[in-house]
């Protein structure tokens, strides 16, 4: 049974303006009884929708962090902005979640200084489901860290697992190394000693994971360093919209093609619905004290709904908890001298 959840909502999140996330959270509570919401932003964005809806309230920020600016430095500076106050309420409890489709960066310098990491994690990590052939794949990090350590990909995989269990469902996950071979000795020197921690401290690691076979699903989670992975991520959006649009254009391109079309409307309708990053809804933030979820600047009103239910999901899923009680097991384990610690 759903438990009872209270999900803060950055009103001013978005390229798409406040009228778009206000949708999107109107779907999001129609769809969820069990749901309760926080709006933040300026009053008169929140205060009339909290007045109309019963299971929302409005919590005013007088300030907006906006795309350009440096994320840490405005974090720092905008302290009543929608993004830092929506933080602050999941820090002091009133709220178990935060969705945001503002500036990334902002939100990750907000869920780390404000809502602060889970004891024993080194780095946070986002963490993206892509719409692999076989199944869903956590992509994991994303951007958070474009430098990273070889045994911050250790936390990534395990952060990962807990994340694909909890919300995807998956028993066991697969755990795997992007990187530009099968075999153990590929890759730079990064590549290679995050392979031989990855094989050493995770039990559910299965070897590396070739760009090209990213996308076959063979592999429930794939780790890599944030850099690596944001290009990635945004090479698999940019080639699926490439795709769509050319399949289009052959489709309308003779009368012949446009009554093919007509045959083929549902299924390519599936197959849109499940390459668009509107169906994930927002890539979570793994690693800190609470549910950080972040979309894409240019979600609609569907990507809002679906990326307050995953935080929603996240929160009843005790995936912080779990995630914190997986470190803490790793370091008795390493005290122990049963393995280095993470």
């Amino acid at each position: 049974m759903p438990t009872p959840t209270t999900i803060a909502v950055d009103v001013m999140g978005g390229d798409r303006g406040p009228a778009v996330v206000l949708r999107g959270a109107l779907e999001a509570l129609e769809a969820d009884p069990d749901l309760h919401l926080v709006l933040v932003g300026p009053a008169e964005e929140v205060e009339p929708f909290a007045a109309a809806h019963e299971r929302a309230t409005a919590h005013v920020a007088t300030e907006v962090i906006e795309m350009g600016e440096h994320p840490a430095g405005a974090v720092r500076a905008k302290k009543d902005s929608s993004i830092v106050v929506g933080c602050r309420l999941v820090k002091e409890g009133a709220a178990d979640g935060f969705f945001s489709a503002g500036s990334t960066g902002a939100c990750l310098a907000a869920a780390t200084l404000v809502v602060g990491r889970i004891k024993g994690v080194k780095r946070p990590a986002l963490g993206q489901v892509i719409p692999a052939y076989a199944r869903p794949t956590l992509l994991i990090d994303v951007g958070a860290n474009a430098d990273c350590k070889p045994e911050y990909l250790v936390q990534f995989a395990q952060m990962g697992e807990v994340y694909m269990n909890a919300i995807m469902g998956v028993s066991s996950p697969k755990v795997g190394l992007l990187n530009i071979g099968e075999e153990e000795a590929k890759g730079d020197l990064f590549a290679q000693e995050a392979h031989q921690l990855l094989a050493a401290q995770v039990p559910a690691f299965a070897g590396n994971c070739e760009g090209g076979n990213l996308m076959a699903g063979d592999f429930d989670v794939v780790v890599t360093d944030g850099f690596t992975g944001n290009v990635c991520l945004k090479t698999i959006e940019g080639t699926a919209k490439t795709l769509m649009r050319n399949v289009k254009d052959a489709l309308m391109a003779t009368v012949l093609s446009k009554v093919g079309a007509l045959l083929v409307k549902g299924p390519l309708g599936t197959l849109k619905e499940k390459m668009s990053p509107d169906t994930y809804g927002g890539t979570p933030l793994l690693g800190v004290k609470g549910a950080v979820i972040v979309g894409h600047g240019s979600s609609n009103e569907t990507a809002v709904k679906n990326g307050i239910a995953v935080a929603a999901a996240t929160v009843r899923a005790r995936v912080a908890d779990v995630i914190a009680e997986r470190v803490a097991a790793t370091a008795v384990s390493a005290a122990n001298g049963e393995g280095e610690e993470i």
